[in-house]
C-alpha cells in the first residue's frame, strides 16, 4: 500500500468538487424517495437543481440536537434512515438515546482512510479499546480495520490491567481508542514492569487530545493521530503525518454555518460543522452536528487534496436563558439578517445588580445612534428581552464560534 489509500484522496479539488456534485442529485432523490423524514423536508425541493453548494446551502438543515424527538416520535430513527431496520447489520444506541444504524458492507463508517493515514496497514494487529456495546466507536474502527487488513482485539473499555497484560502478551503495533486511555495502559504496565513496547501507532478520538497526552507519547515514540466523527456520520476527518489540520474524508461534503443557522461562513471564520454523507441507508443531508470547527486554506502538505479543518472546537449550542427566556443562536442571526450593515455580531449575557443583562456587540463600518437604537428595538423584538448595542470595529470580535457568550460564571 501506498502512503495514500487511494487516488480519491490526492485528485484536483476542482475534480473532487465536480463529482460530488454530480452524484448528489441522485443521493437527493433517493433520500426523498426511500426517507419519510426527508420525503416531507425536501417535499418542495427539484434534486436536479442542487448542483453546487450555493444550491446545497439553500436546503434546511437537520439538527442532531433534534434526533431524540424525531426518533421517539418516529422510531426507530425518526423518518431518516432509507431502509428497514432488519437490512441493517447493527442498531446502537448511543446516550439520549439515539438510535444509530450500521448497514452492511465494507467500511460502512469510512473509519480506513483515518486509520491508514494513522499508519495502519495490513496484517498489523490492532488493540481496538473503544466501547462495543450499544454505542457503535468499537465496530466503527473495526470495521475500518477490517478493510484494511488488520486484526484486531477487541479490547473496549476499562480492565486497564488486562489491557496492559494483552499488549505484553499479543504485542499490537497499534492502539484505537480515546487519546487518554493509552497513556493510563501504558503507564499501568510500566507498573507491573510488563513490555508494552510494542505499540508504536496510535489512532484516536472521542475527546481532546491534551499537550501533557502529546508529550507522553513522544517521548515514548508513539506516533499519534486524531480524527473526528459523530456516532451519526461515521469519521468525517482525520489528521495526516502532516499534523496540519484535519483532512476530510472522501464521500461528505463539509459545510461550516453560523451557529444556529443554516448560513455558511467565510473560510477561515469558525462555525458548526454541518456534513451531507453519501450513505445510501442512512442519508443525513446537511446535518448540523452541534461541534465547532473552520477551514483552513489550502491543501495539506501532506499531498491529500480535500478540505481541512482546524479541528473540535466546542460545541455550537449555545442556548441560554436570560431572565427566564430562552435566548438562541438562531435568534442573534435574526438581527443580523434584519441589518445587513453588521457583518458578525455577540451577545454578551451578563449580570448586574441581581439581575441579568444582555449586550450585542456588533461588527460594523458605519456606526451611530440612530443605527444602535433600531438594533435595540430588533433585539428586544426577536428575543422579547431589553439589551444595550456596542460597536466594534470590523474583525475585532474573537473568531471562536461563540455567538452568545455568557459570562454570569
Amino acid at each position: 500500500m501506498t502512503d495514500f489509500y487511494d487516488d480519491l484522496e490526492t485528485r484536483s479539488s476542482d475534480r473532487r468538487e465536480a463529482e460530488l456534485f454530480a452524484a448528489l442529485p441522485a443521493h437527493l432523490s433517493h433520500a426523498k424517495a426511500a426517507a419519510p423524514y426527508f420525503g416531507r423536508l425536501l417535499a418542495e425541493v427539484d434534486p436536479a437543481a442542487i448542483h453546487d453548494r450555493m444550491a446545497l446551502a439553500s436546503l434546511p438543515v437537520t439538527r442532531k440536537s433534534d434526533l431524540i424527538a424525531l426518533q421517539r416520535a418516529d422510531p426507530p430513527f425518526g423518518g431518516l434512515a432509507a431502509v428497514e431496520v432488519g437490512r441493517l447489520a447493527r442498531v446502537f444506541a448511543s446516550p439520549g438515546p439515539i438510535h444509530d444504524p450500521e448497514p452492511h458492507g465494507s467500511d460502512p463508517w469510512r473509519s480506513a482512510r483515518a486509520l491508514h493515514a494513522a499508519g495502519f496497514r495490513a496484517d498489523d494487529l490492532a488493540q481496538n479499546c473503544f466501547a462495543y456495546h450499544l454505542t457503535p466507536a468499537g465496530s466503527m474502527f473495526e470495521t475500518g480495520a477490517h478493510a484494511i487488513g488488520c486484526a484486531v482485539i477487541p479490547a473496549g473499555t476499562g480492565n486497564t490491567e488486562m489491557q496492559a497484560q494483552v499488549i505484553a502478551g499479543l504485542r499490537p503495533r497499534g492502539y484505537i481508542g480515546t487519546p487518554d486511555f493509552l497513556k493510563v495502559i501504558l503507564e499501568k504496565g510500566d507498573a507491573l514492569g510488563l513490555d508494552v513496547s510494542s505499540v508504536r501507532i496510535a489512532c484516536v478520538s472521542g475527546g481532546p487530545y491534551l499537550p501533557d497526552a502529546r508529550a507522553f507519547y513522544e517521548a515514548r515514540g508513539v506516533e499519534v493521530t486524531q480524527c473526528y466523527g459523530t456516532a451519526d456520520l461515521g469519521i468525517v476527518a482525520y489528521e495526516t503525518a502532516a499534523r496540519s489540520g484535519l483532512v476530510v474524508n472522501e464521500g461528505y461534503i463539509v459545510e461550516i454555518v453560523r451557529p444556529g443557522t443554516g448560513d455558511t461562513v467565510p473560510d477561515g471564520e469558525v462555525g458548526e460543522v454541518v456534513v451531507t454523507v453519501f450513505n445510501p441507508a442512512y442519508p443525513l443531508i446537511r446535518f448540523a452536528t452541534g461541534d465547532l470547527s473552520a477551514v483552513l486554506a489550502g491543501p495539506s502538505p501532506c499531498g491529500r487534496t480535500n478540505m481541512r479543518l482546524k479541528g473540535w472546537m466546542g460545541r455550537a449550542d449555545q442556548t441560554t436563558k436570560v431572565k427566564g427566556m430562552f435566548v438562541h443562536p438562531s435568534q442573534v442571526a435574526e438581527v443580523l439578517r434584519r441589518h445587513p450593515q453588521l457583518s458578525r455580531a455577540r451577545l454578551v449575557v451578563g449580570r448586574r445588580d441581581a439581575g441579568d443583562t444582555m449586550t450585542l456587540r456588533c461588527e460594523a463600518e458605519e456606526t451611530g445612534e440612530a443605527l444602535a437604537s433600531s438594533i435595540r428595538d430588533t433585539l428586544a423584538a426577536v428575543t422579547k428581552l431589553n439589551g444595550s448595542v456596542e460597536f466594534a470595529a470590523p474583525g475585532t470580535l474573537p473568531n471562536d464560534g461563540k455567538v452568545i457568550d455568557d459570562q454570569r460564571g
